[in-house]
């Protein structure tokens, strides 16, 4: 176990010296990969899988896979090239041709692995799904991304897609992953198992322009129809850069991502960039247990570690000694992402971890980490960090409408300024489209910007500051007030274990701050506890920007991958009837 508070400052990677100077170009991060042989491309698998296997690293663990009953399996980069290989036959021998798009619904299985790599190596589309969602978002999903392949489980297929396989006229093939080879599958399935057993494991990968599409991720939006992301397979260059930069990536690593794989972080950073540094990836087949969580870092001897604030909020609730009974000596690095990491949790790593949190920030859109608190430079509790190498961000004009142009220009504002945060385009894991959309996906760019939609301010050191997603702002009194700030300075009274802040409609102030706090074990929540955290508020925040008002709540809503939902919150303080709320959220919440 840790003794106290560690040098935060251990040898940083030395790629990320190019933090501190201009010799940083994408340029120089192809050159770290290795291209496809003879001059044929770029392929996300080989980088990922087939050029560590060539080499010494072939019997290195790629993937070490912890069951939810207590299973193991070790599988070698050797073992994921035969593995893929063999998908890749699977796909071929089903009609599947580049550019056809192959679905994933499954947890953290082998089988999910070997299908995403082998479905990249055919050039097919990987569009991985998240597992809890239900028949109806795997039906939009499906029919939007026109997927031909279904690789799931027997259970999610009975009870998610047989009812549903009529609306589905795109859909050939369903593939299960737990019926055993030889074994008879459901009617109108495959047994995955049984295709493998007859693949060859030898394959040549065709050809890969870089700009071949090759993942298909879903926005986990909260209303309308869900939007799919467009990624081509240069993005791995992004992928594997940010491993560096973000993350900190050395040879022998034990790495851990805990988010599911049906999001772009479990994708991006959960399956394909450990792979591409050849080091070690945990992969937990089970839901969130914060015992099982401390077992897993100290007994798999994690060395970097990436998960999100939900996840760290809930550790933060169980107190400092189930971290300090710990044996986290092997970790040396800890990142979060998914939604802001309030100050608090920074701190609370430091305590109790011996490491602070590192937030950083990104998007579906962009494919890849592009704002971070990195290991070779000071964390600033409650930043997002600064733009990584090869990132140009800004922050622009913004009003009621939106980012404020004049003729097609816009307005980049210097420090301390609120505004949209911006992004000069041209980063390898950057969208290439909205399937199907191209007007949504012009309305995300503006004088030569992309926007992304989230309100921040830049310090004067060029650290950004979230202040919150343009119509989460609230608006009260001629304040423009980021719900963030309130509810991260919430966290900072001990009674609190959560908090979830909204603009609540006023006939004098337009909108005044309304705040949803869940209460740690064993606190009453009363109303003199109500009082003394107003007062709290107004101490810290001022009275224009503090909590007018307050509610306990049990437990807030979140969406499928963590972030607090503002929006459903400021539903139900509306009175909206339950048919409404499903039509506001979709089917993100939990």
């Amino acid at each position: 176990m840790h003794k106290g508070p560690r040098d935060w400052r251990v040898p940083p990677n030395l790629a990320v010296d190019a933090l501190e100077h201009d010799a940083f170009s994408w340029d120089v991060a192809r050159a770290w990969l290795d291209g496809l042989p003879g001059g044929r491309g770029l392929n996300i698998a080989h980088e990922a899988v087939d050029r560590h296997a060539d080499g010494a690293s072939g019997t290195r663990t790629a993937i070490r896979w912890l069951g939810k009953h207590g299973e193991r399996e070790n599988l070698t980069y050797e073992d994921l090239r035969r593995r893929t290989n063999r998908m890749a036959h699977v796909l071929e021998d089903l009609g599947i041709r580049r550019g056809d798009a192959v679905f994933t619904l499954t947890g953290r299985v082998p089988e999910l692995y070997a299908t995403a790599f082998g479905t990249l190596k055919a050039g097919a589309v990987l569009s991985p799904l998240f597992s809890a969602f239900g028949p109806e978002p795997v039906r939009q999903r499906l029919e939007i991304g026109r997927g031909r392949v279904l690789v799931t489980g027997r259970a999610a297929y009975e009870r998610k897609i047989a009812g549903i396989r009529d609306r589905l006229p795109h859909l050939e093939h369903v593939l299960l992953t737990d019926v055993p080879a030889g074994a008879p599958p459901p009617a109108g399935t495959l047994s995955l198992a049984s295709l493998m057993a007859d693949a060859d494991d030898t394959y040549v990968i065709g050809p890969t322009d870089p700009q071949e599409p090759a993942l298909l991720h879903f926005t986990s939006g909260t209303t309308g129809t869900p939007k799919g992301a467009v990624h081509v397979h240069e993005a791995v260059v992004m992928h594997h850069a940010t491993g560096r930069f973000a993350l900190d990536l050395h040879p022998g690593d034990i790495f851990w991502c805990t988010a599911d794989p049906g999001w772009v972080t479990g994708t991006s950073y959960g399956i394909i960039t450990p792979l591409t540094h050849g080091i070690t990836s945990i992969v937990d087949e089970a839901e969130f247990d914060a015992d099982r969580w401390y077992r897993i870092l100290s007994g798999e001897r994690v060395s970097v570690w990436y998960t999100a604030p939900t996840a760290v909020r809930r550790l933060m609730r169980l107190g400092e000694e189930p971290a300090r009974d710990a044996d986290l000596s092997a970790l040396r690095f800890v990142a979060s992402v998914g939604e802001p990491l309030n100050p608090e949790a920074v701190v609370w790593g430091s305590d109790a971890l011996g490491l602070p949190v590192h937030d950083n920030w990104w998007q579906t859109e962009t494919g890849g980490i592009m704002i971070a608190n990195t290991i070779a430079a000071d964390v600033k509790p409650g930043s997002m960090g600064r733009p990584l190498p090869g990132v140009e961000a800004a922050v622009l004009s913004h009003g009621p409408d939106g980012v404020v142009t004049h003729d097609g220009e816009v307005e980049v504002l210097p420090a301390g300024h609120e505004g949209e945060l911006a992004l000069r385009p041209g980063w390898p894991s950057m969208f290439r489209g909205y399937l199907h959309d191209d007007e949504r996906y012009r309305r995300c760019f503006a004088g030569g910007w992309y926007l992304t939609g989230d309100l921040v301010t830049r310090d004067a050191d060029g650290y950004y500051w979230f202040l919150g997603r343009s119509d989460d702002v609230i608006k009260s009194s001629g304040h423009l007030i980021g719900p963030f700030e309130v509810e991260s300075t919430l966290l900072e009274h001990p009674a609190v274990a959560e908090a979830g802040v909204i603009g609540k409609p006023d006939p004098l102030a337009g909108e005044i701050v309304k705040a949803f706090v869940v209460v740690k074990p064993r606190v009453r929540a009363d109303d003199a506890l109500s009082r003394e955290l107003i007062g709290f508020g107004r101490s810290r925040l001022g009275a224009a920007v503090a909590p007018r008002e307050l509610g306990f709540v049990d437990d807030l809503p979140h969406t499928r991958s963590g972030k607090i939902m503002r929006r459903l919150l400021r539903a139900r303080e509306l009175g909206l009837a339950v048919g409404d709320l499903s039509t506001l959220e979709g089917e993100e919440t939990t």
